[in-house]
């Protein structure tokens, strides 16, 4: 796969969320200041290869960017056809999502005493650039989509853990519930620490 020009974005919000966590911070200081570096993230368009942002006919798409390696976080582009949509689903850990090209729909559900889980307030949505938070202290329950018909539409995803092994569940609107663990779509990741391409052109324009 050809690498991105500018995936030195991603390699340097990496750095920057690593840093953070580093300093054991709550969790409203992660989704702010965590939150903050992903809108930095998103602001441009030009990052993302291409192999991490292919849609597929017949369901989302969950591409693994990186893991780190102590799993305090994981990064993941979400791919989304038109009309692509999750079933409702938790998380377990605090989220960030922000949307990188097109837009998405979000409706969050409460559960009522009878065990239903119910529409909780108005869907809202995400346009480019824009960044939303979940997790179990703030709402965890909810359902996604994309919000364009005729297109596909992708998402940035930050999470407390490596999200693909994280057991969570997939709930019917009767209360059913169903454990499930995701994975992600691809078996390889994006390469954003080979220097060499930036190095050497320092080399040469010190000549």
């Amino acid at each position: 796969m050809s690498p991105s020009p500018r995936l030195s974005r991603l390699r340097s919000f990496v750095q920057q969320l690593a840093t953070l966590l580093t300093h054991d911070p709550s969790e409203p200081e992660i989704l702010e200041r965590g939150g903050e570096l992903l809108a930095q993230l998103i602001a441009h368009d030009d990052w993302l290869p291409e192999a991490f942002a292919q849609p597929d006919p017949h369901r989302y798409q969950q591409y693994l960017l990186h893991a780190d390696s102590l799993e305090r976080f994981s990064v993941v582009s979400f791919v989304w056809g038109p009309g692509q949509s999750t079933p409702i689903h938790d998380h377990t850990v605090w989220g960030l999502v922000g949307v990188l090209r097109g837009a998405e729909h979000a409706q969050d559900y409460a559960q009522a005493p009878d065990g239903r889980w119910l529409p909780k307030g108005p869907a809202h949505s995400l346009r480019a650039g824009q960044v939303a938070a979940v997790s179990p202290r703030i709402g965890d329950v909810h359902r996604v989509s994309n919000a364009l018909a005729d297109q596909a539409s992708i998402s940035i995803h930050v999470y407390g853990a490596n999200i693909g092994a994280v057991q969570r569940s997939v709930f019917l609107e009767d209360g059913t519930r169903k454990p499930f663990v995701s994975g992600y779509s691809n078996a390889t990741l994006p390469n954003f620490w080979d220097l060499s391409t930036e190095l050497n052109a320092s080399l040469r324009a010190a000549r």
